[in-house]
Protein backbone atom coordinates (compact mmCIF):
# COMPACT_ATOMS: atom_id res chain seq x y z
CA UNK A 1 0.00 0.00 0.00
CA UNK A 2 1.08 3.55 -0.70
CA UNK A 3 0.03 6.96 0.57
CA UNK A 4 -0.23 9.72 -2.00
CA UNK A 5 -0.02 13.33 -0.83
CA UNK A 6 -0.74 15.84 -3.58
CA UNK A 7 -0.53 19.60 -3.12
CA UNK A 8 -2.57 21.31 -5.84
CA UNK A 9 -4.21 24.61 -6.75
CA UNK A 10 -7.57 25.01 -4.95
CA UNK A 11 -9.68 25.40 -8.10
CA UNK A 12 -8.47 21.99 -9.36
CA UNK A 13 -9.91 20.02 -6.43
CA UNK A 14 -13.16 18.93 -8.10
CA UNK A 15 -11.37 17.81 -11.25
CA UNK A 16 -8.84 15.77 -9.25
CA UNK A 17 -11.57 14.19 -7.12
CA UNK A 18 -13.50 13.17 -10.24
CA UNK A 19 -10.36 11.79 -11.90
CA UNK A 20 -9.57 9.67 -8.83
CA UNK A 21 -13.15 8.46 -8.71
CA UNK A 22 -12.89 7.33 -12.34
CA UNK A 23 -9.93 5.06 -11.47
CA UNK A 24 -11.85 3.54 -8.56
CA UNK A 25 -10.57 5.58 -5.62
CA UNK A 26 -13.48 6.60 -3.43
CA UNK A 27 -11.98 7.87 -0.18
CA UNK A 28 -9.64 10.78 0.33
CA UNK A 29 -8.75 13.48 2.82
CA UNK A 30 -8.59 17.14 1.82
CA UNK A 31 -6.86 19.88 3.81
CA UNK A 32 -6.58 23.60 3.07
CA UNK A 33 -2.91 24.51 3.38
CA UNK A 34 -0.60 27.41 2.56
CA UNK A 35 2.88 27.32 1.13
CA UNK A 36 5.20 28.30 -1.64
CA UNK A 37 7.81 26.77 -3.88
CA UNK A 38 9.34 28.37 -6.92
CA UNK A 39 6.42 30.81 -7.02
CA UNK A 40 7.83 32.54 -3.92
CA UNK A 41 4.54 34.33 -3.31
CA UNK A 42 3.45 37.53 -4.99
CA UNK A 43 2.73 41.21 -4.31
CA UNK A 44 -0.83 42.54 -3.92
CA UNK A 45 -2.28 46.00 -3.66
CA UNK A 46 -4.89 46.60 -0.92
CA UNK A 47 -6.35 50.07 -0.25
CA UNK A 48 -3.37 51.73 -1.86
CA UNK A 49 -0.80 49.78 0.18
CA UNK A 50 1.39 47.14 -1.40
CA UNK A 51 2.11 43.99 0.58
CA UNK A 52 3.76 40.64 -0.07
CA UNK A 53 1.80 37.41 0.15
CA UNK A 54 4.48 34.85 1.03
CA UNK A 55 2.26 31.82 1.47
CA UNK A 56 -0.21 30.93 -1.26
CA UNK A 57 -3.41 28.95 -0.62
CA UNK A 58 -3.19 25.32 -1.74
CA UNK A 59 -5.12 22.09 -1.24
CA UNK A 60 -3.48 18.93 0.10
CA UNK A 61 -5.09 15.66 -0.90
CA UNK A 62 -4.17 12.48 0.96
CA UNK A 63 -5.20 9.05 -0.27
CA UNK A 64 -4.01 5.52 0.49
CA UNK A 65 -4.11 3.09 -2.42
CA UNK A 66 -3.15 -0.48 -3.20
CA UNK A 67 0.25 -0.64 -4.89
CA UNK A 68 -1.24 -2.04 -8.11
CA UNK A 69 -3.33 1.12 -8.72
CA UNK A 70 -0.65 3.61 -7.65
CA UNK A 71 0.44 4.57 -11.17
CA UNK A 72 -3.16 5.06 -12.32
CA UNK A 73 -3.88 7.30 -9.33
CA UNK A 74 -0.75 9.43 -9.81
CA UNK A 75 -1.45 9.79 -13.55
CA UNK A 76 -5.05 10.81 -12.81
CA UNK A 77 -3.88 13.52 -10.40
CA UNK A 78 -1.28 14.82 -12.84
CA UNK A 79 -3.74 15.05 -15.74
CA UNK A 80 -6.47 16.70 -13.66
CA UNK A 81 -4.27 19.15 -11.72
CA UNK A 82 -1.95 20.34 -14.49
CA UNK A 83 -2.42 23.87 -15.83
CA UNK A 84 1.06 24.16 -17.31
CA UNK A 85 1.83 27.20 -15.17
CA UNK A 86 4.12 27.61 -12.20
CA UNK A 87 2.53 26.52 -8.91
CA UNK A 88 0.67 23.44 -10.20
CA UNK A 89 1.91 21.54 -7.14
CA UNK A 90 3.68 18.36 -6.17
CA UNK A 91 2.88 14.70 -5.56
CA UNK A 92 4.59 12.69 -2.83
CA UNK A 93 4.33 8.89 -2.57
CA UNK A 94 5.15 7.07 0.68
CA UNK A 95 4.90 3.46 1.86
CA UNK A 96 2.11 2.52 4.27
CA UNK A 97 2.74 -0.35 6.66
CA UNK A 98 -0.73 -0.89 8.08
CA UNK A 99 -4.30 0.37 7.78
CA UNK A 100 -7.11 -0.41 10.23
CA UNK A 101 -10.75 0.54 9.76
CA UNK A 102 -11.83 1.54 13.25
CA UNK A 103 -15.53 0.65 12.87
CA UNK A 104 -15.07 -2.95 11.63
CA UNK A 105 -11.51 -3.84 12.53
CA UNK A 106 -10.71 -4.63 8.89
CA UNK A 107 -7.03 -4.28 8.08
CA UNK A 108 -4.81 -3.33 5.15
CA UNK A 109 -6.36 -3.55 1.63
CA UNK A 110 -9.77 -4.48 3.07
CA UNK A 111 -9.72 -1.25 5.09
CA UNK A 112 -8.89 1.08 2.22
Amino acid sequence: MKKIEAVIKPFKLDEVREALSEVGITGLTVTEVKGFGRQKGHTELYRGAEYVVDFLPKIKIEVVVATDVLDQAVDAIIKAARTGKIGDGKIFVMPVEQVVRIRTGETNEAAI
